[in-house]
């Protein structure tokens, strides 16, 4: 029997990312399984020996992290040996975990999930591609990716708060942004607050932006915040975490295929930059071998 191949993340989630990968360890010592583990502190190390891999020699590979893990994850595994080759088993241990939540998948006790992947065959699920790169759950654009540009000079506080504090500071200098869009061929401009883009449904640790997304009906799902007052966008914003802020006037959900965002912003994706608008958006239907908690 194959081995598998588990690449973690161990400083993810302060600290849950060790210790998932000890209770991993324990349990498949337990089943008595082979393993190969690539685990470091730095992530451009452990993708390099990931990349020296030849994936088909292993029977999964699981990844334990947060959703930049898997963004990453997803990526080198696609250069190397193509999405199809290996299933990809997500233990989820970090600060977000919004692709392990499209997936149904346990977050409390993430550990409970390795049963399923050694006793259930995989499911097939859509991902997304924003200009060349994969991602699991969301691409996104405006207000919130400002958000992630300051988060991520703070070195302080720690966690999702760092996003809260950051998410403060920077609504007061704010103003919307002019995009052209295109879904599928259809064009319009619009002042937009935001502009997210889901194959998942929620992002920011389960903030449902576009809570109908499905990873399966080879559609993502572009929820558009037009333009409103900053007061409006404070009354907004809490909505964010039931799904419910669709029903604002401002709120447009469209669907497609192939969706091209241009303007003057940064693009997020799984919590991770991708570069300056414009970009371009695509999702490649059933491409990803993993595991699903259908509930």
């Amino acid at each position: 029997m194959r081995a598998n191949l588990i690449i973690a993340n161990p400083t993810s989630g302060q600290g849950s990312g060790a210790k998932a990968l000890s209770e991993t360890l324990e349990f498949l010592e337990f089943l008595g399984a082979k393993y190969k583990v690539i685990a470091t502190d730095s992530l451009t190390e452990s993708l390099t020996e990931l990349k020296r891999m030849n994936l088909v020699d292993f029977q999964r590979l699981l990844v334990i992290g947060g959703d930049g893990m898997m963004h990453h994850v997803l990526n080198a595994v696609a250069d190397i040996n193509g999405l199809s080759e290996i299933p990809l088993g997500l233990i989820p241990a970090g600060t977000g975990n919004d692709f392990a939540r499209a997936l149904g998948l346990e977050l409390k006790r993430p550990i409970k999930n390795i049963d399923r992947f050694f006793s259930q065959n995989p499911s097939s699920v859509d991902i997304g591609v924003v200009n060349g790169r994969r991602f699991g759950a969301i691409c996104s654009t405006g207000f919130d990716s400002l958000v992630n540009e300051r988060a991520n000079r703070m070195s302080w506080p720690k966690g999702k708060r760092k996003y809260d504090l950051a998410m403060v500071q920077e609504l007061p200098r704010f103003k919307p942004r002019t995009y052209l869009v295109d879904v599928d061929g259809e064009s319009f401009e619009t002042q937009a607050m935001l502009i997210a883009v889901g194959n998942g449904s929620s992002y920011g640790g389960g903030m449902k932006v576009c809570p109908d997304a499905s990873i399966y009906d080879g559609l993502l799902d572009v929820m558009i915040l037009h333009r409103v007052p900053k007061g409006e966008f404070l009354r907004i914003f809490p909505k964010v975490y039931s799904g419910t802020h669709i029903s604002h006037p401002q709120v447009e959900i469209i669907r497609g295929k192939m969706i091209r965002v241009v303007g003057d912003a940064i693009t997020y994706a799984d919590g991770e930059r991708i570069s300056p608008t414009p970009v371009e958006i695509t999702v490649e239907h059933g491409a990803l071998k993993t595991w699903v908690n259908h509930g």
